[in-house]
């Protein structure tokens, strides 16, 4: 089981990812959300400097529309470049209902370079009345393999708990190196409800060699990705999944959710992962 106690807590690195943008909510819901490829890039070098070592992104073009162009998806990369030191970066593969299969896998495979980390979401999920994203057995499988023979890393996405199987059948067929980096999600529309029991109930499930942080949305964010830090597992922060700092005040750009993470985890004496140390943790 990945969490076993308290026998490393004090020396185990804690990884921090920032989900800068998403594919939902945009400058309507949070004018500091950053849509292009510039304030993206400013906005992450400030959570690179506040401990953030891991950058989940999604493309918008001009207009703040989602887009899986490969070359929206390298002048953001390329402007990550320009701004920020080490930071790894990792691109999403969502957007199941909108995008076909080859368009989500795409930028993934052609940018250049890479991105280090890319998400593999494990299984069916809702949004709002009339869209599911299906996310196959099938598909998984071919992401996976195009993601191994591309060296890059599978983050991988758990809706609930019932996508652990999922990931078992990854590992069995040699489609993942550990360590397994995972991403169990609380709080999403027909998602794993957002309660303390079930971040452990998913923590004591993961296979063996799995390394986690929690994703959890809205006002959820903050409760559950500390009781991670506590755990010794890892958190994820940021516009996509949170636009509030606190109730009723926006956040003011993803590194103030990335300081406020970085503050908490030291009074709770876990050291901070730099780029380097997660790229060590995870293999890479």
């Amino acid at each position: 089981m990945p969490y076993n106690g308290y026998s490393d807590y004090f020396e185990k690195k804690l990884v921090i990812s920032v989900a800068m943008t998403g594919g939902h909510q945009g400058k309507e819901a949070n004018p500091n959300l950053p849509e292009q490829p510039e304030e993206i890039a400013q906005d992450l070098q400030a959570c690179e400097e506040a401990g953030a070592s891991i950058a989940h992104i999604h493309a918008r073009d001009t207009n703040g529309d989602g887009t899986k162009d490969v070359g929206r998806f390298q002048e953001i990369r390329d402007a990550i470049d320009d701004y920020c030191d080490e930071i790894l970066v990792n691109f999403t593969t969502g957007g199941g209902g909108i995008w076909s299969r080859e368009e989500r896998i795409t930028p993934i495979l052609e940018t250049d370079p890479k991105p280090a980390i890319a998400t593999v979401d494990l299984g069916p999920v809702n949004f709002g009345q009339t869209r599911t994203a299906v996310n196959t057995r099938e598909q998984n499988e071919e992401y996976a393999k195009a993601m191994l023979d591309a060296g890059v890393k599978p983050e991988l996405e758990l809706f609930n708990p019932g996508h652990i199987p999922e990931m078992e059948n990854l590992i069995e067929q040699d489609l993942l190196e550990p360590p397994y980096w995972c991403t169990p999600i609380f709080g999403m529309q027909n998602g794993m409800p957002a309660h303390p029991k079930n971040v452990i109930n998913f923590a004591d499930n993961l296979p063996n060699e799995s390394e986690w942080q929690v994703l959890a949305l809205g006002r959820h964010q903050l409760p559950l990705t500390t009781m991670a830090i506590t755990m010794g597992g890892h958190a994820r922060v940021g516009m996509e999944d949170n636009i509030y700092y606190r109730k009723g005040e926006l956040a003011e750009s993803n590194a103030q959710l990335v300081r406020r993470t970085a503050r908490i985890a030291d009074e709770l004496e876990r050291p901070v992962a730099k780029p380097a140390e997660t790229r060590e943790l995870l293999g890479l």
